[in-house]
């Protein structure tokens, strides 16, 4: 199998399973599910996020149920969701689906859960067909269920982290002074898709001063010799994993001071990546990595979470980040990516997806963390 193969199918009738005695346990009645990762996690099904409303009805006490307007009815029974056995029920474009699925959930349903990203006005919708009844978020659920990944999940995330890999070993192809940040990122995101993933989640070029800004993107910013550049890159493969690493380059020789900031920048997140093990936890880990950078004089330049969970979403449960007691466990998937931010000068990040395994961490994304000055 190549990296960008996608792994076997999923064992969807048991996530689905496990979802309905979660949402048992947790005294809901029902789970309603609308298009998303959450969706696409218990189903195999990819849905169009449409006005008209797909949903995904779990009760506790009966057998899950997929409601799909009509014209995407084909659709829904031609993806995963068409080999689990379950129900698939189309609806006419003059029928109200909110009052149809009221009234097939358990008589007397008075706690149900949505998914974290339905629409509000989907929400609304099923507030005014169950009145009386709680609503809650499925994420309190489900995110306990995806973000412990199977064997097969951490296969796909060491795809997708191979993938993206590929695209930093071809940096230095296109990272070159005077060209734009907008230039070089077109090329990235074209490498993005070359190398294994269906679509480019996200692309950030930040050079110079704009390496500040953690989420900057990209601009029409001329890159100059000497400036260092924050690439920041993502996508998705075909079998719904994501991949995110952030290397931070030169372009010719940077700054003396960016050099010290940066070796402080990487011993913080080598000394994170190194400790990830079953036990530790979630701020325990974040506090490695920062006491590290504020020990240096830049704590307070390090201004974002040391990191967060990833699998079918880029950004998912568990987060790395100050105040969370969340011990690591087995199978959990997130990214280690402490960062430096000068404002007006430049900034430094750097990034890996880390798995907590049975005896340690394993690092997802094997590129070289040293700096890497490129022809100025």
């Amino acid at each position: 199998m190549t990296d960008s193969e996608p792994a076997a199918g999923p064992d969807l009738a048991e996530r689905l399973a496990r979802a309905r005695r979660a949402a048992g346990d947790a005294g809901l009645d029902a789970l309603l599910i609308a298009p998303g990762a959450d969706l696409r996690y218990l189903t195999g099904y990819q849905a169009l996020p449409l006005e008209r409303l797909t949903c995904l009805v779990v009760p506790a006490g009966g057998e899950p149920f997929l409601v799909v307007p009509a014209l995407e009815k084909a659709a829904a029974e031609a993806s995963p969701a068409g080999g689990l056995g379950i129900e698939i029920a189309g609806y006419a474009e003059t029928e109200d689906a909110y009052a149809t699925i009221a009234r097939r959930l358990p008589p007397g349903t008075r706690n149900f859960a949505v998914d974290n990203h339905m629409w509000a006005e989907k929400l609304l919708a099923f507030q005014a067909a169950l009145p009386g009844a709680q609503a809650a978020l499925a994420g309190d659920v489900l995110s306990v269920l995806r973000m412990r990944k199977s064997a097969a999940e951490i296969d796909a995330l060491r795809r997708a982290g191979a993938a993206i890999d590929r695209v930093h070993r071809r940096i230095g192809e296109w990272l070159r002074p005077g060209r734009t940040e907008r230039e070089v990122a077109k090329d990235i995101a074209d490498a993005v898709i070359a190398a294994g993933h269906v679509t480019v989640d996200f692309v950030i070029v930040g050079s110079g001063p704009n390496g500040a800004s953690p989420h900057h993107e990209v601009s029409d910013r001329v890159i100059r010799t000497g400036d260092p550049v924050v690439v920041d890159i993502g996508g998705t493969t075909a079998d719904g994993y994501c991949s995110d690493s952030t290397r931070t380059y030169a372009v010719g020789e940077p700054p003396a001071a960016f050099r010290e900031l940066y070796e402080v920048l990487l011993r913080a997140q080598t000394a994170q990546t190194d400790a990830v093990q079953p036990g530790i936890t979630a701020e325990q880990l974040d506090a490695i990595g920062r006491d590290i950078i504020t020990a240096a004089g830049y704590g307070e330049h390090f201004i974002h979470r040391t990191g967060h969970g990833i699998g079918m979403e880029t950004h998912e449960e568990p987060y790395i980040v100050a105040g969370s007691k969340r011990p690591l466990e087995p199978g959990m998937a997130f990214s280690v990516e402490p960062g430096i931010y000068l404002p007006g000068a430049f900034g430094a990040r750097i990034e890996d997806i880390a798995v907590c395994t049975e005896h340690g961490g394993e690092r997802l994304n094997l590129t070289g963390r040293d700096l890497v000055v490129l022809p100025g």
